[in-house]
């Protein structure tokens, strides 16, 4: 592990320095595909194009989501793919027509073998016709039968034998999975440059029975029904200040090393939302995303958003080079504080806040009025992958705080 650590560093050292004739990539669809446990394999499609300037770009699918990546670099016969905002990257030995290598995330010590294959445009091969429609909704439990199990809800649309959808949970959604429906037998997956993600499910008219693939490190089963009326616990319920606290309160660096309290003048007299997330988390990326959106079209000099970090990386040199990138690549113009560093463990951040029952997702949304008072906490973030969802969330986020912002 040590040792792959270190030639992947000097990938970055030396990645730009070019060592006689460079190969070229073939430009177009590519398949990708990543070896996750028991054998599985999880596949994605790319395509890669040149830009303008010539440097070669890359396009991850995931159903309607699209990830471009613009950070490539070569040397030789040898290639790394930096992925936008997260640590992750793949690095990988190629030719014109193929890659060999590995998808790395080093503060997690996480290395997942990669290969991928031009002209292979579709994202699952060899599948037959679909003899099950898994349409609709589907309730949903994870690990069932022990003490980690937990909830979620399956939405998916099927046309032929291709499937879209995704998994809600009370934290979050398991971003824009996208594949088939071979016969009996249901098959999607998600790559996104944090997290790969493969389910695997026997579906009849009204069941499915599964295992979730996270990487090479986790899985899990899973089983769930055919129910339309189904629906997740309101995540404003899970999370909320512990008996004896009335405000939250927190001290935290920003990137230039100032301690950044929530009882300053920054907030003063404002409504602040407090973003507890995390720059190695997708929906947390939704999240930002979308708060930059919505202050670049509904700023208000009575609002305030700070986000606090709950960062992997092993140093804090580490977390706030993260944060920053995070920043940089999002505009985000809020200010985001390092609160945790060398762990995303939720009871450690829950230690950091301890007026909180508990941190129970990242991300998790503290909405505070002018006087102080915590009035609603958010549990997760459904983002543009739960589709209709995504859209209620946004009219009920709009309406909460142009509420707050009208209290004197």
């Amino acid at each position: 592990m040590k040792k792959y650590f270190f030639l992947a560093l000097l990938w970055f050292v030396f990645g730009c320095v070019d060592g006689g004739k460079k190969q070229e990539l073939k430009e177009g669809v590519w398949q990708g595909r990543l070896s996750v446990m028991d054998d599985e394999i999880l596949p994605f499609n790319f395509e890669v194009y040149k830009n303008k300037e010539g440097s070669y770009m890359l396009d991850i699918y995931n159903a309607e989501e699209v990830i471009t990546v613009d950070e490539i670099s070569f040397k030789n016969d040898s290639v790394v793919i930096k992925m936008p905002v997260f640590e992750g990257y793949i690095v990988a030995d190629f030719s014109s027509a193929q890659m060999k290598g590995n998808f790395v995330i080093e503060s997690l010590e996480r290395v997942v073998p990669f290969k991928a294959v031009y002209g292979r445009s579709k994202r699952f091969i060899g599948v037959k016709n679909a003899s099950k429609d898994v349409s609709g909704v589907w309730q949903t439990e994870f690990s069932p039968g022990t003490d980690k199990n937990y909830m979620g809800k399956g939405i998916f649309s099927q046309k032929d034998n291709k499937v879209v959808g995704t998994f809600r949970t009370t934290t979050g959604d398991y971003r824009f999975l996208e594949g088939v429906m071979d016969n009996d037998s249901l098959r999607v997956s998600a790559f996104d440059g944090a997290h790969a993600f493969l389910f695997k499910a026997k579906v009849t008219d009204s069941t499915m029975s599964g295992i979730f693939y996270s990487g090479n490190h986790f899985k899990e089963p899973f089983l769930a029904i055919r129910n339309e009326s189904y629906e997740l616990p309101s995540p404003d319920s899970l999370t909320f200040l512990k008996q004896g606290y009335d405000k939250l309160d927190f001290t935290f660096p920003d990137m230039n090393g100032n301690m950044v309290s929530l009882g300053g003048n920054m907030f003063k007299d404002k409504v602040v939302v407090v973003q507890i997330m995390g720059s190695w988390c997708p929906n947390c990326l939704d999240e930002t995303k979308f708060l930059v959106d919505y202050l670049s079209k509904k700023n208000n000099k009575d609002l305030a958003v700070v986000g606090l970090a709950f960062e992997y990386a092993k140093t804090e040199e580490l977390a706030f080079r993260s944060i920053k990138r995070l920043v940089d690549r999002i505009g985000v113009e809020y200010p985001i504080l390092l609160a945790q560093y060398g762990t995303d463990n939720k009871e450690k951040a829950q230690e950091k806040l301890p007026m909180l029952n508990r941190v129970l997702s990242y991300p998790t949304t503290i909405f505070i009025d002018k006087k102080g008072v915590v009035r609603k906490i958010h549990t997760g973030f459904n983002g543009p992958a739960t589709g209709d969802k995504f859209e209620e969330f946004k009219l009920e986020f709009d309406s909460f705080l142009q509420q707050l912002l009208s209290e004197q």
